[in-house]
C-alpha cells in the first residue's frame, strides 16, 4: 500500500514540509560525502526560510495547549488506557517546554551567521556554489566528513525543538483518522462533506494498480479523482478503472 497526504489548511502544509525537511536533513547530514552535506546545508537554509513565514513559535504552543486540553478531558474515560494517555501528555508537556525554552524566531541563529547567508545568496544562482565563487566554502567542503557533520549538527540544533514538536502534532493528527474503504467507479468518487472539519486528507491504496489520486475539498465535499502517472509525457491520463482505495479524515 501507498498512502497520499492531501493538506486543507495552511498550517497542516507547513507542518508536513517541515517534517519533510527535517527527514532530508538527516538523511543527507549522516552521510559522508562533501555533496551530501552541501544538500543538507541547503536544507536548513530552505528550513529556515519556511518556518521564518508567520509565529510559527507562538502557532505550535497554541496547538499543543489545544491538544493537551483536549486529552485531559479524556482523563476518566474508561474507554481511554491510563498509562497510554499519560504518555502522550508526557510528549506534549516535552515539546510545549522545548518550544517556550527557544528564543527568537525559527532558524534566526543562521540568518545571523553572515557566511552562511553568504552561500545561501550564492546557492540562489544556478551553479553559484562553485569553488570560485565560495572559496572558504569549498575550504569547508574538503574538510574531513567528520567536520562538517559537527557544524552540521550546531547549526541544526537550535532547530531541534520545533522538530520534536511537529513529530507530536503529526502523530496526533494522523491517529485522529479513522480508515473507510471507498471504490472510486471509473477513478472519480466524491463523498459529502457535511460540514466536518478536516485538516488533512489521508488516501491509501495498492502500489500494484499504477495510479495516484488528485483531492479537492471544501466544507462541502471531497473529490478523488485517479490519474495514471507517466513520465513520458506533461499530462497524466485519468483513470477510467474501478479503484478501491481508503480514506480517512483527520483533524487537529
Amino acid at each position: 500500500m501507498i498512502s497520499f497526504e492531501f493538506p486543507i489548511v495552511e498550517r497542516v502544509r507547513i507542518l508536513l514540509r517541515l517534517e519533510e525537511l527535517f527527514r532530508r536533513l538527516t538523511h543527507f547530514s549522516d552521510a559522508d560525502g562533501a555533496d551530501e552535506h552541501h544538500v543538507a546545508l541547503q536544507t536548513l537554509f530552505d528550513m529556515a526560510e519556511l518556518g521564518a513565514r508567520g509565529d510559527l513559535k507562538s502557532e505550535l504552543i497554541q496547538d499543543l495547549e489545544r491538544q493537551r486540553f483536549a486529552l485531559e478531558a479524556l482523563r476518566d474515560n474508561p474507554a481511554i488506557a491510563e498509562h497510554a494517555l499519560d504518555e502522550v501528555l508526557g510528549e506534549i508537556e516535552s515539546a510545549m517546554s522545548r518550544q517556550l525554552e527557544y528564543t527568537g524566531k525559527f532558524g534566526h541563529e543562521l540568518r545571523d551567521n553572515e557566511w552562511l547567508m553568504n552561500i545561501k545568496q550564492r546557492m540562489a544562482i544556478a551553479g553559484g556554489a562553485c569553488q570560485f565563487d565560495l572559496p572558504s566554502y569549498y575550504y569547508w567542503q574538503n574538510l574531513p566528513a567528520e567536520a562538517r557533520r559537527a557544524d552540521l549538527q550546531r547549526w541544526a540544533a537550535p532547530l531541534l525543538a520545533t522538530r520534536d514538536a511537529v513529530a507530536v502534532l503529526l502523530k496526533l493528527l494522523r491517529d485522529s483518522g479513522k480508515s473507510n474503504t471507498f471504490t472510486a467507479r471509473q477513478g472519480a468518487f466524491q463523498q459529502m462533506s457535511g460540514g466536518k472539519v478536516v485538516h488533512l486528507i489521508r488516501v491509501s491504496i495498492d502500489r500494484k494498480l499504477g495510479v495516484a489520486p488528485e483531492v479537492s475539498a471544501n466544507k462541502y465535499a471531497v473529490n478523488v479523482r485517479f490519474i495514471e502517472p507517466t513520465t513520458h509525457s506533461a499530462r497524466s491520463r485519468a483513470s477510467t478503472d474501478d479503484i478501491p482505495f481508503t480514506l480517512a479524515f483527520c483533524k487537529l
